[in-house]
């Protein structure tokens, strides 16, 4: 009788973890989605669990707003459409990396990146269009720095800008990222080849700079690229009289 008693409670238990489980992956989802409504339902039902000391409740209660305030936590730097990390991520992330390389003494890159013409394509073929387009780049952004999150931080820092951190010198040049963009299995069929503007500015452990410096650099070869390209690109266009 006591080893069925042990049993039963054992099976209690475990059924209170899976259920404790459930409860913080859906009120992880609530936060992410802003759904208060839900969120205040699933704290409800953490108060009312049956068969729990106050000390378990009180517990069981603490773990569940623990994970609504990492899921704020990730909203506030993450970028919802393509799930990279959005500007405050980037820039705080990005200062972790470059501190650790100047600790290191290793080499950094920082790789600037605009995708072309994305207004016009929106206002031609439509905001969903756009929005496919951006997710697309962030899934580009994914296979050229698949190191993300432990050596690199990538970023979508507003509508058409992206930018990347790396300490790999693979992908930190322009020539070497254009040609990858140009490969058919980055892009869908039914959009543009995508098409960007790069620049790439680099950090020497020997002079260390601060995120702040080191995107402005490269902000600003990415637009001397853009304009170059704009200028060759009118040259080569036909001009009538």
């Amino acid at each position: 009788m006591m080893e069925a008693a042990l049993v039963s409670r054992s099976a209690e238990q475990g059924a209170l973890r899976a259920r404790n489980a459930e409860l913080a992956s859906q009120l992880r989802a609530a936060a992410l989605e802003g759904d208060d409504a839900r969120i205040r339902r699933l704290l409800s039902e953490l108060l009312r669990f049956q068969g729990l000391s106050k000390g378990q409740r009180v517990s069981l209660q603490m773990k569940a707003l623990l994970n609504v305030v990492q899921a704020l936590r990730c909203v506030t730097l993450t970028d919802d459409l393509t799930g990279l990390c959005n500007w405050r991520g980037f820039m705080q992330t990005g200062t972790r990396l470059l501190d650790v390389a100047a600790r290191d003494g290793h080499a950094a890159h920082l790789i600037y990146l605009e995708v072309k013409d994305l207004e016009r394509i929106t206002e031609k073929i439509g905001r969903s269009a756009g929005e496919v387009l951006i997710r697309q780049m962030g899934n580009f952004m994914r296979d050229l720095f698949p190191s993300y999150g432990v050596y690199e931080v990538i970023g979508r820092l507003s509508g058409a800008e992206f930018a990347a951190l790396t300490t790999s010198s693979e992908y930190a040049s322009r020539s070497a990222i254009l040609l990858r963009a140009r490969r058919p299995q980055t892009r869908s069929s039914d959009l543009p080849e995508l098409s960007l503007s790069v620049g790439v500015a680099h950090f020497n452990s020997r002079r260390p700079v601060g995120i702040d410096e080191l995107l402005t650099d490269a902000r600003q070869a990415m637009h001397e690229h853009k304009r170059v390209s704009q200028l060759a690109s009118s040259e080569m266009t036909p001009h009538t009289v």
